[in-house]
C-alpha cells in the first residue's frame, strides 16, 4: 500500500527534513546564498530553490542582501526571519528574578530584572513572575501573546510526581502546592520549569565548553554547590528531580550533617562551596578578604589567589599562602567530584559558576591533578565559556530548542 502523508521516505517528510536542514544551516552559518545551501545540502539548485521559496512563503525565512563584492555575480542571500518566533526565559533567585526574550536565531531583545526582597516582599510569585515577563516583553517590543514559549529556571526542582519545588527552602513563595496551576492559568503560552544548574549545562552544551559532547558532568558554585548531569546527550534529572543536588554530599573532611533539607546543606557545600572560600583564606593567612555576599567574595579571593599565583609563576618567586589557598581549595572539590566520576565516568567536567570560573587555569588544573589521584576514571576538566547569565542562557536555548521543533516543522 502506497504510503500516506506523514510516512517515512514520503515526498512531504522528505521536504520537512530538507527544510529543517537549511533552517538549521541558516541559524548556525547566518546569511547563505541559494548555490551555498545546495551545497551544503546536497541538494539541486533547482531544489534548493523550490525549498527556499517554500521557507520564504511561510514567513521562515527572508530574501537578505547580496554577496557583492565577491568574484562573480552576486546572489541573494537568505536568513532565518526573526519574527517567525519568540521565546522566554527566566532566571530566579531569593533575590530577583531576571527575565529576557529572544527571537527564534537566538538574539536576546529584551530583557529585565525584578528585584524581590525575600520574605520582605508582599508580592505573591505569581505576580511577580508575570511583572517579570511583561516587563521583558515590552523591552523587545512584544506583547505577552507573542512568547511562543517559557521556560523558567529556579534552584531546585520541582518533583514531577507532586508539583511541589524541593530541595530549595532558602526560595520564600514558591512551595506552594497550587503554584504551578496558577503559573499556567496566568500565562498563555506553554510554560516548563528547569533546575538552574541543569540549565546552566544547557547553555554550555549549546553553546559552550561542552558542545560535542553527550556525557559530561557540570559543577557549579557560586550561591550553592550544585551539578548537572548529561547522559547519553540529556539531563538527568532523577525520581524527584534531585539528581546533581550534590551541596548534601557527604564527604569526608566535614562533619556528618544530618537532616540535610531542613539544614539546607551537606558535607560537601560546607568543605567546597564558596561560603567555605573565604573561612579557608582566613584560615591559610590570604591578606585582607573583602566584606558582601558570599559568592561574590569567594570569586574576589579566588580570582587574586589566582593572579598572585601566575605572577610568582612568571618572576620565579615564591607565592606562599596563594598557592595553599588554591590547592586546598582544589583538594575539596577535587573530594566530591571524585564520587560523581567514580559513579558516572563522564567524558568531560566543566567548572562553573564564579566561585569555580574565576580560578581560571590555574584552579582548573590544580582540580585536575587532584581528582586524578583521587578517582580511577580521568576525566579532561574544562572551565565553563558562558560566563553572562547562564541560567537564563539556558532557560532561553531551552525555550529555542522547544519552539524551533514546532516552528520549523513543515510537514503538515
Amino acid at each position: 500500500m502506497a504510503g500516506t502523508a506523514g510516512t517515512p521516505g514520503t515526498p512531504r517528510v522528505l521536504r520537512a527534513m530538507n527544510d529543517r536542514a537549511a533552517l538549521d544551516l541558516l541559524l548556525a552559518h547566518g546569511p547563505l546564498s541559494r548555490t551555498r545551501i545546495g551545497k551544503l545540502t546536497g541538494l539541486s539548485k533547482p531544489t534548493a530553490s523550490q525549498l527556499l521559496a517554500r521557507l520564504e512563503a511561510a514567513g521562515l525565512v527572508l530574501a537578505t542582501g547580496t554577496t557583492e563584492g565577491r568574484p562573480g555575480p552576486s546572489a541573494q542571500l537568505y536568513e532565518v526571519n526573526p519574527a517567525a518566533a519568540y521565546a522566554a526565559g527566566l532566571d530566579v533567585t531569593p533575590e530577583r528574578i531576571l527575565a529576557a526574550v529572544a527571537d527564534i536565531t537566538g538574539r536576546t531583545i529584551g530583557r529585565h530584572e525584578l528585584p524581590t526582597p525575600g520574605r520582605r516582599t508582599g508580592t505573591p510569585v505569581v505576580r511577580q513572575v508575570t511583572d517579570a515577563l511583561d516587563a521583558a516583553v515590552k523591552a523587545a517590543g512584544l506583547a505577552r501573546d507573542d512568547v511562543h514559549r517559557l521556560v523558567i529556571g529556579t534552584p531546585g526542582a520541582f518533583d514531577p510526581n507532586t508539583g511541589r519545588l524541593r530541595y530549595a527552602s532558602h526560595l520564600p513563595g514558591w512551595h506552594s502546592p497550587t503554584l504551578l496551576d496558577e503559573l499556567a492559568a496566568a500565562l498563555p503560552m506553554p510554560v516548563e520549569y528547569e533546575n538552574d544548574v541543569n540549565l546552566v549545562a544547557v547553555a554550555e552544551q549549546r553553546l559552550g565548553a561542552a558542545r560535542g559532547h553527550g556525557d559530561f558532568v557540570l559543577l557549579w558554585n557560586e550561591g550553592g554547590l550544585g551539578a548537572a548531569l548529561v547522559l547519553g546527550g540529556r539531563l538527568h534529572r532523577g525520581w524527584t528531580g534531585g539528581a546533581g543536588e550534590v551541596g548534601f554530599l557527604p564527604v569526608p573532611g566535614t562533619p556528618l550533617v544530618r537532616q540535610v533539607t531542613k539544614a539546607n546543606s551537606g558535607g560537601y557545600q560546607e568543605l567546597a562551596g564558596s561560603q567555605a572560600v573565604p573561612k579557608l583564606a582566613r584560615r591559610l593567612g590570604v591578606g585582607e578578604i573583602p566584606s558582601g555576599p558570599h559568592a561574590e567574595v569567594a570569586a574576589a579571593v579566588v580570582a587574586r589567589a589566582a593572579e598572585a599565583v601566575q605572577a610568582a609563576e612568571a618572576s620565579g618567586a615564591a607565592d606562599g599562602p596563594h598557592r595553599r589557598l588554591l590547592e586546598t581549595y582544589a583538594t575539596h572539590l577535587a573530594t566530591g567530584l571524585a564520587s560523581l566520576v567514580s559513579v558516572l565516568d563522564p567524558e568531560l567536567v566543566v567548572l562553573s559558576g564564579a566561585s569555580l570560573t574565576s580560578g581560571g587555569e590555574v584552579l582548573r588544573a590544580l582540580v585536575q591533578a587532584e581528582l586524578e589521584e583521587l578517582a580511577a576514571s580521568r576525566p579532561r576538566l574544562v572551565v565553563g565559556d558562558v560566563r553572562e547569565h547562564p541560567v537564563l542562557r539556558g532557560a532561553l536555548e531551552s525555550a529555542l530548542a522547544t519552539t524551533r521543533d514546532e516552528v520549523f516543522d513543515t510537514s503538515g
